[in-house]
This record gives structure tokens, sequence and C-alpha cells, in this order.
């Protein structure tokens, strides 16, 4: 374990500003949900269930434009691709305050469509601004950064609202959303190698034709890649996710141009997503245990208990020379997870929040280098948009699941059953890696067996 790296990467000039960046042009987006929730329950005078609409619609519309957005900075370059997300970031979210309820929602569609790429844009770089030994690091002091942000912008949020109003609040969102677009634009990170601000292959750790998804990582360690592949033409929305799926295949040639995914990849997007629903789902359940104490007042202290385990848990991961299963990871978080709901104080809720956060932060930094491993560099944009959508998309599943248990249950019962449904998910994961190495392993008597 090596806290040294971190110095190293921070001392680095673009990583650095990258980072800087990323934290500002995530900030607003952070706050944007308050924003909406308040928004409908306060200013129009609507429920939760209005408002919860609302969030589940801009979820859709962010995982649906996700791949496409990512795909575009595969085949445009970044600053092209920027431009769309530029204009309907100021437009969307300067309009949207102002709309009827109904309007409302087809403007935060559009709006999470043309959202600001930022995750797939900052992973991407870095996957190229580093080397093998340094990536690990790098995507977890990225987690990191994101930590703070969701620590400060939920706050920033709330007294937006209460001092000013919801509407101000909502077109500030748009409006320094925007502004970090420009940002990025003329900050103009690498994608690619070759690229100013880029390694060189060499740099990379990679040996001469290798790629990144021939190198090996936790439980995949003693496997090659699984040999399926995916078309390398255009594979934008849902027609992209078919593909994926349909074409999975038991050959072992890569032909030039084609992106060899199969078990490993399909295994990093289910984690995305069954770490999305866990951690959107104890979002939930933290406020409706609290609730039902009668301490919802203090919802920030366990939300900063939380986060600053992430936080604490991401530094350590980052540290450390030897990967872990993002698979695994994910397995222990559901499980300690499920305890949180014997808590009946803001101080026991705290406390048992911390085991469960300090795996927060790994769990989707090494899912993240996973991707970047398992995917080649031409389509590593595209695949991160995939990443993206997957962790959006169990999000948008979490909270309405975990509500749906607290409303017929109790509020134990969100924590238990978000906690199993992570657990029966990675059981199902560790099952189809199991059958991948069975399959490739010599038969009895073959030769090499």
């Amino acid at each position: 374990m090596d806290f040294a790296h971190y110095g190293q990467l921070w001392r680095t000039p673009m990583v650095r500003r990258l980072l800087l960046v990323a934290m500002v042009a995530r900030l607003p987006h952070s706050a944007a949900g308050v924003l909406l929730t308040l928004h409908v329950v306060q200013t129009l005078g609507l429920g939760y269930a209005a408002a919860g609409a609302v969030a589940a619609v801009l979820t859709v519309g962010i995982a649906v434009g996700a791949p496409w957005r990512g795909r575009r900075v595969d085949t445009a370059g970044l600053r092209v691709a920027l431009v769309p997300s530029i204009l309907a970031e100021a437009l969307v979210w300067g309009v949207a305050p102002h709309l009827e309820y109904p309007w409302l929602l087809a403007a935060v569609f559009v709006g999470g469509i043309f959202a600001l790429p930022i995750f797939s844009v900052v992973r991407q770089s870095l996957g190229v601004m580093t080397n093998a030994a340094q990536r690990r690091t790098a995507f977890a002091l990225d987690s990191i950064c994101t930590e703070v942000t969701f620590m400060v912008g939920p706050a920033l949020a709330a007294v937006a609202a209460v001092q000013a109003s919801t509407v101000w609040g909502i077109t500030a969102v748009g409006a320094s959303a925007a502004a970090a677009g420009l940002a990025l634009m003329w900050f103009n990170p690498p994608t690619r190698t070759g690229q100013p601000g880029a390694l060189s292959g060499d740099s990379t750790g990679l040996g001469v034709g290798e790629s990144p998804d021939d190198l090996p990582s936790g439980l995949e360690s003693a496997a090659r890649p699984a040999p399926t592949e995916v078309a390398a033409g255009q594979a934008d929305g849902a027609s992209g996710l078919r593909r994926l799926l349909t074409r999975a295949r038991g050959a072992d040639s890569r032909p030039p141009g084609k992106w060899r995914v199969g078990v490993a990849v399909v295994v990093v997007m289910a984690v995305a997503a069954g770490a999305g629903m866990v951690l959107s789902g104890t979002d939930v359940g933290i406020v409706a245990i609290l609730r039902s104490h009668g301490e919802a007042a203090q919802l920030g202290i366990v939300f900063f208990f939380w986060c600053a385990a992430s936080l604490v848990g991401g530094i350590v991961y980052g540290a450390m020379h030897r990967p872990v299963s993002p698979l695994v990871l994910l397995l222990v978080m559901s499980v300690l997870t499920m305890p949180l709901g014997f808590a009946h104080d803001t101080g026991t809720l705290s406390v048992l929040s911390i085991l469960p956060g300090l795996l927060c932060a790994p769990t989707l930094s090494a899912a993240s280098e996973r991707v970047a491993e398992l995917v080649p560099e031409e389509r590593r944009g595209e695949a991160m948009g995939w990443y993206g959508s997957a962790l959006t998309a169990g999000t948008a599943l979490g909270s309405p699941l975990t509500g749906t248990l607290i409303d017929a249950v109790g509020p134990w019962a969100g924590f238990a059953g978000i906690g199993a449904a992570g657990v029966l998910l990675c059981s199902a994961g560790l099952a189809a890696q199991g059958a991948r190495r069975r399959r490739r392993a010599p038969a009895p008597g073959s030769p090499g067996a």
C-alpha cells in the first residue's frame, strides 16, 4: 500500500486540472436532485410521488443519453461532442423551472439526454493520462473528488432553495453546468493515446499490439477475457446494448476493429447497476428510518459519516498494489448494508453506515478500472457511457424498490431488501464467472489438462 501515488498524480498538472474541472462540472448536478424535489413539492405544491417521477424521468434521460454522448466523444472528438450538451444545459435548465409540471417532465428528460458527459470523459481521459500502475489510484482519486462534490452539492441546494428560490437554484444549475462544459472544452483533456497530454502506448504498461482488454484483474486473473465480440460499427442507444447481448460468441479470434467483451464486461455492468441500486436504496432508507424516529433534522450527520467513510475507503483502495474484484466488493457492501435496519437513532445509524460506506468508492473505482482493462481504447468512451447508464439504471431501480418495501413493511425492510437484492446479483455474477472458467478449462485427459 503506497499513499505516495496520490501525491505523484496530484503533482501532474494535467491530472490535477482534470480532477478540479470534474469537481466543478459535477457540482451542479449533485445539487439538481434536491432542487428538483424541492421545486415540485415546495414551488409547484405537488406531492413526493410527483417529485419522484421527475427524478425517474431525469434518470432515464441520462441513461439513454450517456452511451450516445460517449460515442460522440470517440467519433467526433471532445470539443465537438460537448457543444450540444453546453447549449442544452443552459437552455433546458433555464426554462424548466418556469414550466408547468407536464412540460417540466419533458424538459427534464431532454436535459438528461444532453447532460454533460463528465463521467465518461473523466474516466476515459484518466485511462490515457496514466499507466497501468497508476490507473487504480487515479480512478480512486476521482471517486474521492466525487464524494466531496456530493457532500457539498445537496447542502448548497438546500441553502439556495431556502435563501433564494428553487427557480433561481435550478437556473444556476444550468448556467454552472454550461460554464463547466466550456472549461472542459478549453482544457480539452486527451481521450486517446497520441493526443497532447496522453501517455504513449509504451508508457501504459501494454506490450506492442496488446490491448487493455488483455490485462487480467480481480477474480478474472487466472483467465483471459471472455471470447465475445461486438460489431465495431455505430452502436448507439438500445441497438448498442442489443449487439452487446446478442452477439456473444465463443470465437477466440478478434478481427481488427472488434470489441471483445462477454461475461467479464457484462458482470462489470451488472456491478455498476447493483452499486447504483444499493446506494440509492440506502439513501432512501436513511431518510425513512430517521423520520420514523422523529430525527429527520439529523440527516446531515448520517450522510457525513456515510460519505466520509466512502472517501476514506477510496483513499485506501487507491493506495493498494493489487486489484480487488468489483463483484466481491459489491457483495460485501450489500451484506453490510442490511444491518442498518437495526438502527434506532442518529448515533447508531451513523456508526452502522461506516462499514458499507467504506466500500462505496472502492466498488465504483474497481469497476471503472475493470472497464478500462477490458475495452479497447477506441471504444472506451462508449463503454464508459454504458457503464454510466448501468449505474444510473440501478439508481433508478433502487429508490422505488426500497420505497415500496418501506411502505409495505417498515424502514428496516428497505435495508434488508436492497441488501438482499445486491447479494443475489453478486451471486449470479460469481456463478456466471465460474461457469465460464469451467467451459474454458481443458477437459481431463486432453493436452494441457
